[in-house]
């Protein structure tokens, strides 16, 4: 099994990249998928968020409003660190039962939004980071999924910077291109992936290899 930690900045495009990489044969464990499912109704994580910001952050019928409470803690660092103290050990919890569950042979892509900032990087084999310039990610978040300008930019201050995401990537994959360019740079970095699965796993104490 390779374990392959994938993130990048909001509005980089990392979700379009995991979905080629699962089109390729990646198994993927969404790290987003999971913060959902662990502060869903009825759950634990939901009480425990609640219990840090008010039932303010809950919508009509009970759920977890997300844009709201993320306008809340993306504001304010000490927030963010709280919601982060109750959602990330949940998280980090399910993402390895499902790593367990693949099979032996099978290239594990994690996609993980916080990884550089929660220093996780040596908990996998490879890391792979997804490139786009600010003002692409800006455009993106405004643009796309209709978030105020002025939200978009505090969503991407409370991240690691575009530098700080690089310096821990061994592949960098830029997003700042048309799709065909994009699909065809995964197909290249998924064959890399195959190649170095046959290989054995870098030790936590080994220098990593130079940037794809």
């Amino acid at each position: 099994m390779l374990t392959v930690g994938l993130t990048g900045g909001i509005g980089a495009g990392k979700s379009e990249v995991s979905r080629l990489l699962v089109e390729c044969g990646a198994v993927l464990i969404d790290a987003d998928r999971i913060a959902r499912e662990v502060v869903a109704p009825g759950t634990p994580g939901l009480a425990a968020v609640v219990d840090a910001f008010g039932e303010e952050v809950l919508t009509a019928d009970g759920g977890l409003d997300r844009p709201r409470l993320g306008s809340v803690v993306f504001a304010d660092p000490e927030k963010l660190a709280v919601l982060n103290s109750i959602v990330h050990p949940l998280v980090g919890a399910r993402s390895r039962e499902l790593e367990k569950a693949a099979a032996e042979d099978a290239v594990v892509i994690h996609d993980v939004p916080l990884l550089t900032e929660n220093g996780l990087a040596p908990l996998y084999d490879l890391v792979i980071v997804v490139d786009a310039r600010p003002e692409t990610q800006l455009d993106r978040l405004v643009g796309r999924r209709g978030m105020s300008e002025e939200d978009a930019r505090a969503r991407m201050a409370a991240q690691a910077t575009r530098e700080q995401r690089r310096e821990i990537a061994d592949i960098v994959i830029d997003n700042d291109v048309p799709l065909d360019e994009l699909e065809q740079r995964v197909k290249e970095v998924w064959a890399t992936l195959v190649r170095r699965a046959r290989t054995p796993a870098r030790s936590p104490q080994e220098p990593r290899e130079p940037q794809e």
